[in-house]
């Protein structure tokens, strides 16, 4: 039997099964953000030089088609969970695919290519919401190490983003692309021998499905995924008929608009499907609506944050200084992507002992949203700076991306891992794992804006694109710390 959770201290005074899912994302971070780092420098290198050719609009396009779809898809993968697999089975399936996808990419081929990315972000909508899913399963609904050890668990995640583009990353761009590409898909097959070994310190969290006593609703569960399957291949079919007829030509920036559109469709029909299709009760259904805000919090945060990947990177490019006085030649620009990941490992512990020391007076989830979207628009003020200072070709100081990335750290760190434990308190029990795939369609939703914005880097100056960025985010803050009290009314009982 397992040792109830109230008792078991066995990680850090944690959980021990939280160690099992801190190492497995450990490694499949690895391997995400390994690849990440160099994706873009990649698909925007010269074919003489080994990556795809493609200009900065095309690749940015490419760019925010993968992270978001990534994240999309896992709204369809926690609810596949949920009803029929358990978080336990979807986790081991998505690593599996996400392994084979960048094995794919390791062969050098334009097909491989992007079958190799199609594998990847079906995986990744399969592990990420239900291994987060599980984490929160670990604890009792008011255990107060709940925020905490999601603190720690994104510790986890952010040691695996700290390896991968240090290895990946130097492997890709200076030895061989595909190199990078096979070592990240190493990662996962290390996440996967790790987590199917540590299973059994997890109990029965995320074991079995929630269990559905209508055998009408079952039926129509099923029915749903099946149809959702069928339209799926069907359009797929359809779309594909269309380009090789000649009928409609699909190039990459056809297909980011119209994934765009669907995109946005997506979160609205969910929403208002969901406060539509089952009954809730009163409380449940102010916390739903305290989800929809918080979504959209994070959704612009992200579409900030995510510049690091994409137009923060080729800035790191093109205008920074990357020569070290012990170094003869620059070293990796995808070696920037390793800060974030470094302070993330920095102050997640010390966020997770703040908010512990805290307790009860810790400011409310949307009060840390709010800092998290101040603090992010900070960072994009010094970038301002940062561009002001390299305008006319100038090679400047990584310390501007440096304390650029530090700001936007401290952000991440009041909004990502409490955005994590607080969808798993205020998501009903019967879909929690669907819950958790809407955190991540927030993500999306932010990736896609944060990458197609990202494709005008070379067609406005960056100081006006790093100024919208400030807009942006201070303006979506200003608004969230005006709703504070309304919102904690709404999260019935939530801290």
């Amino acid at each position: 039997m397992s040792v109830p959770a109230q008792y078991d201290k066995g990680f850090f005074g944690h959980p021990k099964g939280l160690s099992t899912l801190f190492f497995t994302e450990v490694w499949e971070r690895f391997s995400f953000y390994g690849m990440k780092a160099f994706l873009l420098l990649y698909l925007t290198a010269t074919v003489a030089n080994g990556g795809m050719g493609f200009d900065v609009a095309k690749g940015t396009a490419i760019f925010a088609l993968y992270t978001s779809m990534g994240y999309l898809l896992g709204l369809p993968g926690g609810w596949i969970a949920d009803r029929f697999i358990g978080h336990r089975r979807a986790v081991l399936s998505g690593g599996v695919l996400i392994m084979l996808g960048h094995f794919s990419l390791a062969v050098q081929s334009t097909v491989f290519f992007f079958a190799g990315l199609g594998l990847i972000v079906i995986g990744t909508g399969l592990l990420k919401p239900n291994i987060s899913a599980i984490v929160g399963q670990l604890y009792h609904q008011n255990d107060d190490r709940r925020d905490a050890g999601f603190s720690l668990f994104y510790m986890g995640i952010n040691f695996g983003a700290l390896g991968g583009p240090l290895i990946c990353g130097y492997l890709g761009e200076r030895v061989n692309w595909h190199l990078g590409f096979s070592v990240a898909g190493l990662g996962m097959l290390f996440g996967l021998v790790q987590f199917v070994r540590g299973t059994r310190y997890m109990g029965d969290a995320g074991l079995k499905p929630e269990k559905c006593h209508d055998p009408k609703e079952a039926a129509r569960h099923r029915k749903i995924l099946t149809t959702g399957v069928v339209v799926t291949v069907l359009a797929g079919l359809t779309a594909a008929a269309l380009h090789l007829s000649g009928v409609f030509v699909w190039t990459v920036e056809r297909v980011a608009d119209s994934f765009g559109l669907i995109l946005f469709a997506i979160p609205v029909l969910f929403f208002a499907g969901l406060f539509l299709a089952e009954r809730w009760t009163p409380v449940e259904k102010g916390r739903l609506a305290t989800i929809v805000v918080l979504f959209m919090a994070a959704a612009f945060f992200w579409a900030a944050y995510e510049q690091a990947g994409s137009s923060l990177t080729l800035f790191a490019r093109d205008s920074v200084d990357r020569v070290l006085p012990f170094m003869d030649e620059p070293f990796p620009t995808s070696w920037f992507q390793n800060f974030p990941a470094l302070f993330c490992v920095l102050l997640a512990p010390v966020f997770a002992w703040l908010w512990v020391r805290l307790g009860k007076h810790q400011p409310s989830s949307p009060a840390k949203f709010a800092i998290g979207l101040l603090m992010v628009g900070i960072g994009f003020i010094v970038m301002m700076g940062a561009a002001s200072a390299s305008a006319g070709g100038a090679r400047i100081s990584p310390w501007w991306l440096i304390g650029t990335y530090f700001l936007h750290v401290l952000g991440e760190m009041c909004l990502s891992p409490v955005g994590l434990s607080t969808m798993t308190k205020l998501a009903p029990a019967r879909i929690s794992g669907m819950m958790m795939g809407v955190w991540f369609l927030a993500a999306s939703v932010g990736n896609y804006v944060g990458g197609r914005a990202a494709g005008y880097y070379d067609r406005l100056t960056p100081l006006l694109l790093f100024g919208l960025f400030v807009l942006l985010t201070f303006a979506a803050a200003g608004v969230l710390a005006l709703l504070i009290r309304p919102i904690r009314r709404m999260m019935g009982g939530v801290h």
